[in-house]
Protein backbone atom coordinates (compact mmCIF):
# COMPACT_ATOMS: atom_id res chain seq x y z
CA UNK A 1 0.00 0.00 0.00
CA UNK A 2 1.45 3.30 -0.78
CA UNK A 3 1.70 6.26 1.38
CA UNK A 4 -1.30 7.98 -0.83
CA UNK A 5 -3.24 5.30 -0.37
CA UNK A 6 -2.95 5.61 3.68
CA UNK A 7 -3.55 9.27 3.42
CA UNK A 8 -6.70 8.28 1.61
CA UNK A 9 -7.73 5.80 4.07
CA UNK A 10 -7.41 8.13 6.94
CA UNK A 11 -8.83 11.22 5.23
CA UNK A 12 -12.18 8.70 4.74
CA UNK A 13 -11.75 7.41 8.23
CA UNK A 14 -11.70 10.77 9.46
CA UNK A 15 -14.17 12.01 7.35
CA UNK A 16 -16.49 9.31 8.96
CA UNK A 17 -15.92 9.78 12.50
CA UNK A 18 -16.60 13.21 12.07
CA UNK A 19 -19.62 12.95 10.58
CA UNK A 20 -21.03 10.49 12.97
CA UNK A 21 -20.49 12.41 15.54
CA UNK A 22 -22.07 15.41 14.14
CA UNK A 23 -25.25 14.29 13.47
CA UNK A 24 -25.51 12.60 16.21
CA UNK A 25 -25.03 15.83 18.06
CA UNK A 26 -26.87 17.96 15.70
CA UNK A 27 -29.13 16.07 13.57
CA UNK A 28 -28.53 15.02 10.35
CA UNK A 29 -30.66 18.22 8.96
CA UNK A 30 -28.36 20.75 10.54
CA UNK A 31 -24.88 19.26 9.69
CA UNK A 32 -23.08 20.82 6.16
CA UNK A 33 -19.94 19.70 4.44
CA UNK A 34 -18.70 22.75 6.20
CA UNK A 35 -18.96 20.95 9.74
CA UNK A 36 -17.80 17.94 8.68
CA UNK A 37 -14.66 18.82 7.18
CA UNK A 38 -13.92 21.28 10.22
CA UNK A 39 -14.45 18.82 12.67
CA UNK A 40 -12.11 16.29 10.21
CA UNK A 41 -9.71 18.83 10.55
CA UNK A 42 -9.38 18.97 6.72
CA UNK A 43 -10.50 21.56 3.88
CA UNK A 44 -13.78 21.47 1.50
CA UNK A 45 -12.06 21.11 -0.96
CA UNK A 46 -10.27 17.62 0.65
CA UNK A 47 -14.14 16.85 1.60
CA UNK A 48 -15.05 16.97 -2.24
CA UNK A 49 -12.03 15.13 -2.97
CA UNK A 50 -13.24 12.05 -1.46
CA UNK A 51 -16.94 12.49 -1.70
CA UNK A 52 -19.64 14.58 -3.66
CA UNK A 53 -21.92 15.64 -1.01
CA UNK A 54 -22.55 14.41 2.72
CA UNK A 55 -25.12 12.41 1.07
CA UNK A 56 -22.56 10.09 -0.25
CA UNK A 57 -20.30 10.48 3.02
CA UNK A 58 -23.57 8.72 4.83
CA UNK A 59 -24.14 5.94 1.59
CA UNK A 60 -20.34 5.09 2.32
CA UNK A 61 -20.46 4.97 6.32
CA UNK A 62 -23.42 2.53 5.55
CA UNK A 63 -21.27 0.44 3.05
CA UNK A 64 -18.13 0.21 5.11
CA UNK A 65 -20.67 -0.92 8.12
CA UNK A 66 -22.32 -3.84 5.97
CA UNK A 67 -19.17 -4.46 4.24
CA UNK A 68 -17.92 -5.22 7.87
CA UNK A 69 -20.87 -6.92 8.87
CA UNK A 70 -20.53 -9.46 6.12
CA UNK A 71 -16.98 -10.36 6.64
CA UNK A 72 -17.53 -11.17 10.22
CA UNK A 73 -20.58 -13.81 8.74
CA UNK A 74 -18.83 -15.10 6.03
CA UNK A 75 -17.52 -18.01 7.85
CA UNK A 76 -21.16 -19.52 8.81
CA UNK A 77 -22.44 -22.53 7.53
CA UNK A 78 -25.91 -21.55 6.91
CA UNK A 79 -27.04 -24.98 7.18
CA UNK A 80 -26.58 -25.59 10.24
CA UNK A 81 -27.25 -22.31 11.79
CA UNK A 82 -31.03 -22.36 12.07
CA UNK A 83 -32.63 -19.75 15.03
CA UNK A 84 -28.84 -20.06 17.13
CA UNK A 85 -27.62 -17.01 18.66
CA UNK A 86 -24.42 -17.06 16.67
CA UNK A 87 -25.56 -14.48 14.02
CA UNK A 88 -27.59 -11.97 15.85
CA UNK A 89 -24.40 -12.50 18.73
CA UNK A 90 -22.06 -11.22 16.09
CA UNK A 91 -24.25 -8.17 14.96
CA UNK A 92 -24.78 -7.10 18.52
CA UNK A 93 -20.55 -7.38 19.34
CA UNK A 94 -20.33 -5.67 15.63
CA UNK A 95 -22.57 -2.84 16.86
CA UNK A 96 -20.86 -2.58 20.38
CA UNK A 97 -17.12 -1.82 18.96
CA UNK A 98 -18.92 0.99 16.77
CA UNK A 99 -22.17 2.23 18.99
CA UNK A 100 -21.80 5.34 16.93
CA UNK A 101 -22.25 4.70 13.63
CA UNK A 102 -24.84 2.34 14.50
CA UNK A 103 -26.86 4.89 16.43
CA UNK A 104 -27.33 6.75 13.82
CA UNK A 105 -28.47 4.41 11.35
CA UNK A 106 -30.28 2.90 13.54
CA UNK A 107 -32.19 5.62 14.25
CA UNK A 108 -33.07 6.31 10.69
CA UNK A 109 -30.87 9.72 10.19
CA UNK A 110 -31.54 11.34 7.00
CA UNK A 111 -33.81 9.84 5.35
CA UNK A 112 -33.79 6.54 7.00
CA UNK A 113 -31.89 4.91 3.48
CA UNK A 114 -28.95 4.19 5.74
CA UNK A 115 -31.68 1.66 8.09
CA UNK A 116 -33.48 0.81 4.77
CA UNK A 117 -29.89 -0.43 3.58
CA UNK A 118 -29.24 -2.36 6.84
CA UNK A 119 -32.46 -4.12 7.57
CA UNK A 120 -32.90 -5.50 4.01
CA UNK A 121 -28.94 -6.76 3.86
CA UNK A 122 -30.11 -8.51 6.94
CA UNK A 123 -33.04 -9.79 6.07
CA UNK A 124 -31.62 -11.24 2.92
CA UNK A 125 -29.08 -12.80 5.26
CA UNK A 126 -31.66 -14.22 7.36
CA UNK A 127 -34.16 -15.10 4.46
CA UNK A 128 -31.07 -17.37 2.84
CA UNK A 129 -30.04 -19.27 6.39
CA UNK A 130 -33.55 -19.64 6.89
CA UNK A 131 -34.37 -21.46 3.41
CA UNK A 132 -31.33 -23.55 3.06
CA UNK A 133 -31.69 -24.50 6.42
CA UNK A 134 -35.44 -25.69 5.68
CA UNK A 135 -34.43 -27.31 2.09
CA UNK A 136 -31.19 -29.26 4.48
CA UNK A 137 -34.75 -30.46 7.00
CA UNK A 138 -36.92 -31.17 3.94
CA UNK A 139 -39.73 -29.41 5.72
CA UNK A 140 -41.95 -26.78 4.59
CA UNK A 141 -42.30 -23.36 5.66
CA UNK A 142 -45.52 -22.69 7.54
CA UNK A 143 -45.06 -18.84 6.27
CA UNK A 144 -43.75 -17.29 4.11
CA UNK A 145 -40.18 -17.31 4.97
CA UNK A 146 -39.90 -13.40 3.47
CA UNK A 147 -42.15 -12.56 5.86
CA UNK A 148 -40.33 -15.13 8.73
CA UNK A 149 -36.83 -13.15 8.18
CA UNK A 150 -38.31 -9.39 8.04
CA UNK A 151 -40.14 -10.17 11.39
CA UNK A 152 -37.22 -11.48 12.95
CA UNK A 153 -35.28 -8.54 12.02
CA UNK A 154 -37.56 -5.88 12.60
CA UNK A 155 -37.37 -7.82 16.68
CA UNK A 156 -33.31 -7.72 16.50
CA UNK A 157 -33.18 -4.10 14.94
CA UNK A 158 -35.61 -2.36 17.66
CA UNK A 159 -33.77 -4.47 20.36
CA UNK A 160 -30.34 -3.18 19.39
CA UNK A 161 -31.18 0.35 19.21
CA UNK A 162 -32.89 -0.64 22.69
CA UNK A 163 -29.49 -1.74 23.98
CA UNK A 164 -27.24 0.60 22.14
CA UNK A 165 -29.03 3.17 24.06
CA UNK A 166 -29.49 1.77 27.77
CA UNK A 167 -27.73 3.11 30.29
CA UNK A 168 -24.89 1.58 32.09
CA UNK A 169 -24.27 -1.13 32.67
CA UNK A 170 -25.95 -2.91 29.65
CA UNK A 171 -27.57 -5.84 29.76
CA UNK A 172 -25.00 -8.37 28.52
CA UNK A 173 -24.48 -9.58 24.66
CA UNK A 174 -25.43 -13.67 25.47
CA UNK A 175 -28.21 -12.30 27.79
CA UNK A 176 -29.97 -10.25 25.44
CA UNK A 177 -29.46 -12.83 22.11
CA UNK A 178 -30.48 -15.97 24.41
CA UNK A 179 -34.11 -13.69 24.83
CA UNK A 180 -34.11 -12.94 21.26
CA UNK A 181 -33.56 -16.61 19.99
CA UNK A 182 -35.97 -17.88 22.44
CA UNK A 183 -38.34 -15.92 21.46
CA UNK A 184 -37.96 -16.83 17.94
CA UNK A 185 -38.11 -20.90 18.92
CA UNK A 186 -40.83 -20.35 21.17
CA UNK A 187 -42.97 -17.18 20.30
CA UNK A 188 -44.47 -14.46 21.90
CA UNK A 189 -47.30 -16.50 23.39
CA UNK A 190 -44.61 -18.38 25.42
CA UNK A 191 -42.72 -15.31 25.81
CA UNK A 192 -45.60 -13.59 27.66
CA UNK A 193 -46.61 -16.86 30.06
CA UNK A 194 -50.05 -16.77 28.14
CA UNK A 195 -49.25 -20.66 27.36
CA UNK A 196 -49.74 -21.52 31.30
CA UNK A 197 -52.83 -20.45 31.00
CA UNK A 198 -55.51 -23.20 31.46
CA UNK A 199 -58.89 -22.49 29.15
Amino acid sequence: MTNEDRRTLRTRAALRAAFVSRVLADGYAGVRVEHIAAAADVGRATFYTHFRDKEALYDHVVEVVLGELRERMAPVDREGVGFTGWPVAELFRHAAEQPDVYRLILRGEGDGRGLRALVEAWTEAAHDIFAERARAHRIRPRVDLRVVARAWVGEQVSVLLWWLESPAPRPDVEQVVETLVELSRRGRYWATGFDSISD
